[in-house]
C-alpha cells in the first residue's frame, strides 16, 4: 500500500487508539508516534445492527468496541474537518474498521489514503510498517 509522506495512520481496535505520523516514503514508511488520544465511547447505538441472536450467543457483540470505534471514526472526522491532516490510512480490526466506515464524513473520506483490516494496535512499530508495505 502507498502511504504518503506525512500521512497520518491511526491504529484502531475495540480498546485502543493510537495516532502515528509517516516521516519516511510513500513505499518505505517510518512511523513516529504522534497521539494516544483518549476518547469517550458515548454512541452506543452503533452496534444496533449486531444485536442478532446469533451474535448474543457467541459473545461476539461487545457494545463498548463498537461505541469505542464510533468514537473514534468522530475524533478522526473532527481533525478531517479542521484540516489537521491531508493523508489518512486506517488500520483497525475487521469488526471495527467496519463499524468506522459507517460514521466516516465526507471530509474524511476524501483525505483516505487506504485501509487494512488487521489488528495491529499491540505491535512493534516495524511489523505495522511491514503490514503497510506489504498491503
Amino acid at each position: 500500500m502507498k502511504c504518503p509522506h506525512n500521512a497520518h495512520i491511526a491504529l484502531v481496535d475495540g480498546e485502543r487508539f493510537v495516532v502515528m505520523r509517516n516521516t519516511g516514503q510513500i513505499f518505505e514508511p517510518k512511523l513516529e508516534k504522534v497521539a494516544e488520544p483518549k476518547l469517550e465511547a458515548t454512541n452506543f447505538s452503533a452496534g444496533v445492527k449486531h444485536q442478532d441472536p446469533v451474535s448474543q450467543r457467541k459473545g461476539e457483540t461487545d457494545l463498548n468496541e463498537l461505541a469505542h470505534a464510533t468514537a473514534a471514526a468522530e475524533w478522526l472526522n473532527q481533525q478531517a474537518i479542521a484540516g489537521e491532516f491531508s493523508d489518512l490510512v486506517v488500520i483497525a480490526d475487521p469488526k471495527t474498521l467496519g463499524e468506522m466506515r459507517r460514521h466516516y464524513h465526507k471530509e474524511l473520506e476524501s483525505r483516505l489514503a487506504g485501509e487494512l483490516a488487521k489488528t495491529l494496535t499491540n505491535e512493534p512499530t516495524e511489523q505495522i510498517e511491514k503490514a503497510i508495505v506489504a498491503a
